[in-house]
């Protein structure tokens, strides 16, 4: 972010536009609905400026840009066509430590004008800090379809209401729930539908238990999938901006992790091999602890947390403790990887089924039902696998497969840094080491890996395969 995004009050104040024609116009109006005192400084006006003129919306200066012009100014927009003029107004404006936008030109600006939907007192700016303009009106263009104009009356119920709930409810963290339970349920659909009395109505009754009750904590079991962000479900992105707390796992991706509530504390439970932060059973301990403590707890795990992510054991205990929980799925690590790797994990020529296990063996011993693993027309997901991948090749040519079947190790999956390596059970234990691979790493066999470099789509800032 190489730009703070800020909102200036500038109702009642000046603010000098220096340009006459279309593009000042734009500006001219943004500001006047800003409810600032306009002044235009230019030689001439174009129609929709002078009507505005003439209607008292703004002051003009007839007059081309000069020294003094920018005098008690608290915001100066340059939208001139000639560049020096611009360059000139720039430079008196940052003299005089005046915010100043130059209209295509972010070099000259001190601050840039983001595209606005405008719900007020919901108002919401996009920019791309000068670099596309055009990409932030688009994504304007989408959220103006999604967001309807009835969002400002619920705003402007929020305020009437603002220092009524303060006062009944004297924890942020109270206030907070209530408001995100009005905004997202009921309450909230009296607005939308024109029954903003029924609203109001059902607001005092709101506020009245809620000052009442004894505030629930709860917790939200989410899978955040393989690692990009783009996977996770709406249901989980909604909770993780929800939650009060957060308890995440090393394979929990930067980029998602950035996606959850800005305020919300964060405690790193992660678990490797050999190097636990916390051990399960405290894990479950603590969400039992924070739920009982009234907070909203986000449990988020890569992949699907009920593949091989221990997720059931964590709600069995919030049951047995009688704590509420949600449980979002994930996209799981098999699904999300192969799928980005080209490697369908079911095909009609090559693999009738599919087997996950995880191969993190016990005290390095190989327990797997490896009969049942090692079979034709069969495709083997292992999870955790890359300690143990000479073990767990050398036991599946002991039990019935070639030397040559094909086998594939993923690391980071669905991430900028995937690497894919495609080699064979005899060859790929030595390959793997060369090539340097590390966790998390995803090991696929079957005859499915020979539709790797067929099939191998993702491409966008990979780094090279080896």
């Amino acid at each position: 972010m190489n730009l703070l995004p800020i909102f200036i009050k500038v109702s009642g104040r000046r603010c000098v536009v220096v340009g006459g024609g279309e593009v000042a116009s734009r500006k001219v109006e943004t500001l006047v609905r800003a409810g600032a005192r306009v002044l235009v400084v230019a030689p001439e006006l174009e129609p929709v400026l002078e009507a505005a003129r003439a209607a008292g919306k703004l002051e003009w200066q007839e007059a081309r840009f000069a020294a003094g012009h920018l005098a008690g100014a608290a915001l100066v927009i340059a939208a001139t066509s000639d560049h020096d003029v611009n360059a000139a107004v720039s430079r008196e404006a940052q003299d005089l430590g005046i915010p100043v936008n130059v209209v295509d030109r972010p070099a000259l600006c001190s601050f840039v004008m983001p595209s606005i939907v405008d719900r007020s007192p919901l108002v919401i700016a996009i920019s791309s800090g000068g670099a596309a303009p055009v990409l932030a009106r688009m994504v304007r263009s989408r959220l103006e379809a999604l967001i309807p104009a009835t969002y400002g009356k619920l705003a402007s119920l929020a305020a009437r209401y603002r220092d009524r709930v303060k006062e009944k409810l004297p924890t942020g963290s109270a206030r907070r729930i209530f408001w995100e339970n009005t905004f997202e349920g009921g309450i909230a659909e009296r607005v939308f539908a024109g029954q903003e009395d029924l609203a109001g109505r059902d607001l005092e009754i709101a506020l009245d238990r809620a000052s009442d009750a004894r505030t629930e904590g709860e917790v939200y079991l989410v899978g955040a999938g393989p690692g990009d962000p783009d996977l996770l479900t709406f249901r989980a992105l909604r909770l993780m901006q929800k939650a009060d707390v957060v308890l995440h796992d090393a394979l929990v991706s930067d980029a998602i992790m950035n996606l959850v509530r800005k305020d919300a504390e964060r405690i790193y439970v992660g678990k490797k091999a050999n190097n636990h932060t916390l051990p399960q059973q405290e894990i479950n301990a603590l969400l039992v602890k924070l739920a009982r403590e009234g907070k909203r707890v986000l449990r988020i795990k890569g992949g699907d947390p009920f593949i091989f992510g221990r997720g059931g054991e964590e709600i069995e205990t919030l049951a047995e403790q009688g704590i509420a929980f949600q449980v979002v799925p994930g996209i799981s690590a098999a699904n999300g990887v192969a799928s980005y790797a080209g490697i369908p994990l079911t095909h009609r020529d090559h693999a009738q089924a599919v087997t996950f296990v995880t191969g993190h063996l016990k005290n390095g011993t190989s327990d797997l039902d490896w009969p049942a693993l090692a079979r034709p027309n069969h495709t083997l997901v292992i999870y955790m696998g890359l300690e143990a991948l000479r073990d767990i090749c050398s036991n599946l040519v002991i039990h019935g497969l070639a030397d040559s079947h094909p086998i594939a190790l993923v690391q980071d999956g669905t991430t900028p840094r995937q690497r894919v390596l495609v080699s064979t059970l005899g060859q790929m234990p030595d390959a793997a080491r060369e090539a340097g691979f590390k966790s998390p790493s995803l090991i696929i066999v079957g005859e499915v890996v020979s539709l790797h470099d067929k099939l191998n789509w993702y491409q966008g800032n990979l780094q090279p395969e080896h």
